[in-house]
């Protein structure tokens, strides 16, 4: 067995950020859950609704590996990316790292995971490897799928060869910390204004807060979108809340990250920032149980009920962003 060494195996929330954490702590930058998600310029929002999708999908965060370009670009990280068509060449990239005593991470669909504890098609799932041996391949996933966690090589070379949305080409990438690295301190307001500015000013209606007003337009109408609504309501309402696609986990952890901000950056703003994503957070989890009940009844008036909420929620947090677009001009 092949392992790398000194491994902190903390789940965290969300995949992403959990990963992240593991490849720095490696390396001396313990940065908490909140912060690596603030930094990353994390938040946003996405209603997807394509031809080839069964059900709209609500996206609360930025698309999958932008959080990890946006970490590295404000911390000055140096991030490196592989990606092949050939299997043979993924696993050989991932091998090396890890026999080199560096960790790597991983972006694959979760569906074909040992452990996993949802059977969904999920392709842009990112988890942090550290070790090996000739059957399973370790990893650190989540604190929901069990933190350190084993799965199959042949089910791994599956979920990295996997095809469709959100899907990388056996992506995997590292991060190296430099010597010189400044206070990630000081990158908390730019990280801060950028979040916002692609929040309230989207190049299409899907996203930031018209994302949010459009989804309350939708969703009354979602009985109409399926004729399973009690499997297809509930499964959305829980990959909102539990997942995070589109529900209160990163309003938490954005939350959570400008109370944490408030330690080192003055001014209302960030104060009210934060006092109006604490009543969003619980907003979105109200959403997610009108949807479930609406699942669970066939009763649309839940559903409308979660479209009046997202109207307000689109307000919510558009003058949130437009506080903490504004950091930049009180500091």
């Amino acid at each position: 067995m092949t392992t790398v060494a000194d491994i902190d195996a903390r789940g965290g929330l969300h995949c992403e950020t959990t990963a992240l954490g593991v490849l720095l702590r490696q390396q001396g930058l313990d940065l908490s859950e909140p912060m690596l998600f603030g930094l990353g310029s994390g938040l946003s929002f996405v209603y997807w609704d394509a031809k080839n999708m069964g059900f709209p999908f609500l996206g609360g965060r930025v698309k999958p590996f932008e959080l990890t370009r946006n970490l590295a670009a404000a911390l000055g990280l140096e991030l490196a990316v592989q990606e092949t068509a050939s299997p043979r060449k993924a696993w050989a990239n991932v091998a090396a790292s890890i026999d080199a005593g560096r960790p790597v991470g991983l972006q694959l669909d979760s569906h074909y995971l040992d452990y996993f504890g949802s059977d969904a098609h999920f392709g842009g799932h990112v988890v942090a490897m550290y070790g090996y041996d000739d059957r399973d391949a370790h990893l650190v996933d989540t604190a929901q799928q069990g933190g350190a966690v084993s799965t199959s090589l042949a089910g791994l070379a599956r979920a990295r060869a996997a095809r469709g949305p959100m899907t990388a080409r056996h992506r995997s990438f590292t991060l190296t910390v430099p010597p010189d690295l400044a206070d990630p301190r000081e990158r908390i307001v730019p990280a801060i204004t950028a979040c916002a500015g692609a929040f309230l000013a989207p190049p299409i209606a899907n996203l930031g807060h018209r994302g949010i007003a459009k989804a309350g337009k939708l969703v009354p109408g979602w009985l109409q979108r399926t004729d399973v609504p009690e499997r297809d309501l509930p499964q959305a309402a829980l990959l909102m809340e539990k997942a995070g696609t589109g529900g209160a986990l990163f309003r938490n952890l954005y939350r959570d990250f400008l109370a944490e901000s408030a330690e080192f950056v003055g001014g209302g703003r960030l104060r009210t920032g934060h006092r109006l994503y604490t009543e969003a957070a619980v907003l979105w989890t109200e959403v997610a149980a009108l949807i479930t009940k609406a699942g669970e009844s066939a009763d649309a008036r839940h559903l409308v009920q979660a479209g009046a909420v997202l109207h307000d929620l689109s307000r919510l947090e558009r003058e949130a962003m437009e506080a903490l677009g504004a950091l930049g001009d009180a500091v």
